[in-house]
This record gives structure tokens, C-alpha cells and sequence, in this order.
């Protein structure tokens, strides 16, 4: 799951009442999939922060509530409003994360990049922009070791 972190970085939600936030915002078809075929409660994730330099993994978290609608959508006053999408109808989901922990040693892209393991996970390829987006569980763990948590 990918966050700037000067919009909702690991260390705020880490702050949070019992460190859970839902994950709104997503307006990507393919990404809202994900969430919702795939993203089931107790399901651990890379907290991967974008659009920093260096982008880096930054942390675990685990899903918390599996998706729902996204009520952003139906608010006019929100930058993630979608007049398209009604409560009756809803174009977008959420779900909800708690943090559990940061990696020790945040594992750079460059670095992801450079490990052959990762070599065919989604966020190392060229264009990939999406928000959200499975990866395998050799790939979670070995950012994991990557990270210093190789116990977690």
C-alpha cells in the first residue's frame, strides 16, 4: 500500500488511536479490486511511501476491516469526491489498516530494485502507479529480511 508521506506517513499512523485509519482516496479500478477481492482481515502489508525521496518501504500493517464504501466519494467538500458514486451505488472502497510496526532499516526502491528476488514484484516495474496492489508472499518477506524484521 503506497502513501505520500507528507499526506499519511507510517509514523502518523503509527500515532493513531490503536494505530488504525481507514485507507481512502482510492480512485483506481484495478486498485479498488484489490482491495476488495483480495484484501481480507488479518492480512499483513508494506506501508511504502511514494513520492519521497528515497521512496521506501516503511513499514508493516495488517487489514482490519475488509472493504467497504469509500463515503469520501459522496462529499463534495472532499478532493477524493466523486459525484458519480451515491451511497445507493458506490464506485469506491476502502478498508481499514492498523500499523504494527516500521522497518528498522527502510528498504529504498533503488535497493528493491537491485535485489533479483524482486525482480518481478509489481512496484519495481517500470510505470506501475498504483496505490495498492498485491505482492507475493516471497517478496513480503524478503523485504521484510531486507528491513531488519525477519523475526516479524
Amino acid at each position: 500500500m503506497k502513501s505520500e508521506p507528507d499526506v499519511h506517513s507510517f509514523e502518523h499512523h503509527l500515532s493513531l488511536p490503536d494505530a488504525t485509519d481507514s485507507w481512502n482516496g482510492v480512485r483506481n479500478y484495478q486498485a479498488r479490486n484489490y482491495m476488495r477481492d483480495g484484501m481480507k482481515c488479518g492480512d499483513r502489508v508494506i506501508f511504502y511511501h511514494s513520492n519521497t525521496e528515497p521512496p521506501h518501504a516503511a513499514g508493516v500493517a495488517e487489514i482490519v476491516r475488509e472493504a467497504y464504501p469509500d463515503h469520501t466519494a459522496w462529499d463534495p467538500e472532499s478532493e477524493y469526491h466523486d459525484p458519480r458514486s451515491t451511497p445507493e451505488k458506490p464506485s469506491w472502497l476502502m478498508v481499514d489498516v492498523r500499523a504494527l510496526r516500521a522497518l528498522p532499516m527502510p528498504v529504498s526502491l533503488a535497493t528493491m530494485k537491485g535485489n533479483p528476488l524482486l525482480e518481478d514484484m509489481p512496484l519495481v516495474r517500470r510505470g506501475n502507479r498504483l496505490s495498492v496492489f498485491p505482492i507475493s508472499e516471497v517478496h513480503y518477506l524478503e523485504i521484510l529480511r531486507m528491513g531488519g524484521l525477519e523475526d516479524f
